[in-house]
C-alpha cells in the first residue's frame, strides 16, 4: 500500500501525450475522510473490497475539483474498485450474486437503514426492479425464498441520483488531457502547455493525447482542457501558442467546450483557419472537438467504463448523455460489452433527427438491446453560445461589444420544436443568455409543446413565470454559478441577481433538474447539490447570491427526478450513504461518502 501513496503526484504531473490504454493499470491512493457528526456513519474503512472499499469519496478528489484537475481524482475512483486490498466490513456483499439465476437482479432486503430526517430504522425489500415493501426494522419475519439480506447498520438511503446533462465521451477523455483550469492568463496557459511539449521532446511521452494518423509527434495532437479566457487580463493568440509549442500540434478546449485555441501546427493538421487569436468558436469548435475525440472505440469505451464506475461510486443511477454524436449505437456497444454502471438517456441532435424519426425513436422509449439500461433522450438544440466565450445571446451588449450569437434563427427553432412535438421527441433547448431564454420561451409557447431549457443561466425577471406557465423543466448546473461568478460579474454587471437563478425558477413553477454538464463541472451529484444549497465553493469566498439557493430537500429532489424519499412501487434505484443528507453540515454534505448504489435492484457500486 505504501507505493500507492506516492502515485497521485505522479499522475497529476503526467503529460498528455500517449495512449489512453495505460489508464486501466493505474494505481492510486486516497486521503482521509472528513470528520462527520455523531449521527453520521463515517468511513469507507468499514466496507469490503469487492466493490465497497473507497476511502477516496470523502477526500478532496471529485468534490473540491472545480478549478484543478477535476477528472483525475474522480475517474480513479473506478480504478480503486479493482485495486484496493480486501478488508473486514460490518456488512458483507461479497457472497451476494449480482444477478439471479434467471439473469435478473436477486431479491434484496436492505436491513437496518434510515430514510432522510427519520431516525427510525427500517427494512426495504427490492424485487423485480422495484421497491416491494418498507417495514420497521426486524419486522420482516419471512421474506420470499432466495431473498438476500444485507445489513446496513443504520446507514441512510435516498433515491438514486441523476446527472441531467453530461457529455460522456468528453468527460472520460479529460483524464488524459492537460489541465488548464488553474491558468490565470493566456501566457500562463501557454507556459503550462509548453512545459508538456518540452517533456515530450525529452522522451516524456506518457499519458493521453489524441491519435489521428498524422505524422507529427508520433501522429498525436497534444490536447488541453479547462481554460477560462473570460477572466484573463490578456488574450489568447496564435503567436503566443506557437512560441510556446513549436511544431507539435496543440489544441486547447475551453472549459465550456464552446471555444478551441490552436497553434499553427494543429490548424494545418486539421485544415482549419483561425484568426490571429488562434480561436475557433461555436460550431467550428464543436466540429474540431469531435475530431479530437476520434480514438479507437475500445480506448474510449475503456475510459467511459472507468468514469462510469466513478460516477456510480458517487450515487449516480442515470445520466442524460448529450454528447454531440449519434449516441445510441456507442451505448449499445458498451452495454453489450458489460457496461452497467447507470442508466443512459441518449440525446439526439438536429442533424440526426431524420434518422431518429425514421427508426421510430421516441423520448423515453427503451432501446432494444439496451438491457433496460438505455432509452431515447431529448432533442438537443443549441441556440446560443456560452458566457466564457461571450457568445451567450443577451438582451444588452457585452462590455466589449456585441450581444453574443444566436446560432439558430427563431423560425428554425419553431420548426424544430413543432417537429419534435409531432414525432414524440422532447425538445431540450440550450439557452444561456437572457435574450436566448426569451426566444426559447417564445418558441415553446408558439409550438404548444413542453420540454426542457438547458442551462437557463441568465433570465429576464418577466420571463421566470413563463417557465411554470409552460410546464418547462429548467435543466441547470449549479456548479457553474461558482465557476463563472467572476465572468458573470464582469459581463453581466449589476444584473447577476438573475444569473444562475435556481430559487427564482423553482418559485416560478419550473421543474428543476440538476446536472454537471461534465466535463464543464465534475460528474458528481454532491458537487452540484452543494453548490445549489450553499452558493459557495471551497475557495473561502462569501456565498454568491445566496438568495438563489435551494434547500437540501429541494436539491435532492431535483437530483432524483422529483423523489426525495423512497416509497413502495418506486424503481429500485437506491443510494446508501453514510450520513443523513438533510442534517449533516455543509462540508460533510459536499463530501458525502456513498456506501452502495443500486440500479433496478442490482448493485452497481458496493456489491
Amino acid at each position: 500500500m505504501a507505493d500507492l501513496l506516492t502515485f497521485l503526484p505522479k499522475l497529476e504531473s503526467a503529460t498528455a501525450i500517449s495512449s489512453p490504454q495505460g489508464h486501466s493499470e493505474t494505481e492510486i491512493s486516497s486521503q482521509a475522510l472528513p470528520q462527520f457528526p455523531k449521527n453520521c456513519r463515517a468511513g469507507f474503512a468499514h466496507t469490503q473490497s469487492d466493490g465497497a472499499a473507497l476511502a477516496g469519496q470523502g477526500d478532496k478528489g471529485p468534490l473540491d475539483c472545480r478549478r484543478r484537475r477535476p477528472l483525475i481524482r474522480v475517474c480513479v475512483v473506478g480504478l480503486l474498485l479493482r485495486l484496493l486490498p480486501r478488508s473486514v466490513a460490518p456488512f458483507s456483499l461479497a457472497a451476494m450474486p449480482k444477478t439471479a439465476p434467471d439473469g435478473g437482479a436477486p431479491d434484496l432486503l436492505l436491513a437496518g437503514v434510515h430514510q432522510s430526517d427519520d431516525m427510525t430504522p427500517c427494512d426495504i425489500r427490492l424485487s423485480g426492479g422495484r421497491v416491494a415493501a418498507i417495514a420497521p426494522a426486524g419486522s420482516h419475519a419471512s421474506v420470499p425464498p432466495g431473498t438476500r439480506r444485507v445489513e446496513f447498520d443504520g446507514r441512510f438511503v435516498i433515491p438514486g441520483l441523476w446527472d441531467e446533462h453530461v457529455h460522456m465521451n468528453q468527460w472520460a477523455l479529460t483524464l488524459g488531457r492537460v489541465d488548464l483550469s488553474g491558468a490565470a492568463s493566456a501566457r500562463e496557459a501557454a507556459a503550462v502547455v509548453g512545459a508538456h511539449v518540452v517533456g515530450a521532446h525529452a522522451g516524456g511521452v506518457r499519458d493521453g493525447g489524441v491519435r489521428d494518423g498524422g505524422a507529427v509527434s508520433g501522429g498525436r495532437t497534444l490536447v488541453g482542457v479547462g481554460f477560462r479566457d473570460a477572466v484573463w487580463a490578456d488574450a489568447p493568440s496564435l503567436e503566443l501558442l506557437d512560441g510556446a509549442t513549436g511544431g507539435i500540434p496543440v489544441a486547447l478546449i475551453s472549459h465550456d467546450l464552446h471555444c478551441v485555441w490552436l497553434n499553427s501546427a494543429a490548424a494545418g493538421r486539421y485544415g482549419v483557419h483561425p484568426g490571429p487569436d488562434g480561436l475557433l468558436r461555436e460550431e467550428p469548435a464543436f466540429a474540431l472537438t469531435r475530431e479530437l475525440g476520434r480514438l479507437p472505440d475500445a480506448d474510449v469505451d475503456a475510459l467511459v467504463r472507468s468514469a462510469g464506475a466513478a460516477a456510480a461510486a458517487r450515487g449516480i443511477v442515470g445520466i442524460v448523455d448529450l454528447e454531440m454524436v449519434w449516441n445510441r449505437d456507442p451505448w449499445l456497444r458498451r452495454i453489450a460489452d458489460g457496461f452497467d454502471s447507470f442508466r443512459v438517456e441518449a440525446g439526439v441532435y438536429p442533424q440526426d433527427l431524420d434518422r431518429a424519426v425514421t427508426e421510430g425513436m421516441r423520448t423515453g422509449q427503451q432501446v432494444p438491446g439496451g438491457a433496460g439500461m438505455l432509452s431515447v433522450g431529448p432533442l438537443k438544440v443549441l441556440i446560443d453560445g456560452s458566457l466564457n466565450t461571450r457568445t451567450a445571446y443577451c438582451v444588452d451588449p457585452y462590455p466589449h461589444g456585441g450581444r453574443g450569437l444566436l446560432t439558430v434563427s427563431e423560425s428554425e427553432l419553431l420548426e424544430l420544436l413543432v417537429r419534435a412535438r409531432d414525432t414524440g421527441i422532447v425538445p431540450a433547448v440550450h439557452a444561456i443568455g437572457d435574450g436566448a431564454n426569451e426566444i426559447a420561451l417564445n418558441a415553446f409557447a408558439a409550438a404548444g409543446v413542453t420540454g426542457r431549457i438547458e442551462h437557463a443561466q441568465f433570465v429576464r425577471r418577466q420571463d421566470f413565470a413563463r417557465f411554470g406557465e409552460l410546464g418547462l423543466t429548467a435543466s441547470v448546473q449549479p456548479a457553474h454559478a461558482l465557476d463563472d461568478r467572476d465572468a458573470a460579474d464582469a459581463n453581466w454587471a449589476g444584473r447577476t441577481d438573475r444569473a444562475f437563478p435556481l430559487r427564482s425558477l423553482l418559485d416560478a413553477g419550473a421543474t428543476l433538474a440538476l446536472g454537471s454538464d461534465a466535463p464543464v463541472a465534475p460528474l458528481d451529484p454532491w458537487t452540484a447539490m452543494s453548490a445549489a444549497t450553499t452558493r459557495a465553493g471551497g475557495d473561502g469566498r462569501e456565498p454568491w447570491h445566496p438568495e438563489q439557493a435551494l434547500t437540501r430537500r429541494e436539491a435532492l429532489a431535483a437530483s432524483a427526478r422529483g423523489r426525495s424519499r423512497i416509497r413502495v412501487g418506486d424503481p429500485a434505484d437506491v443510494v446508501v450513504v453514510e450520513g443523513d443528507p438533510l442534517t449533516v453540515d455543509d462540508a460533510a454534505f459536499a463530501a458525502m461518502p456513498v456506501a452502495a448504489t443500486l440500479v433496478a435492484g442490482r448493485f452497481s457500486f458496493g456489491g
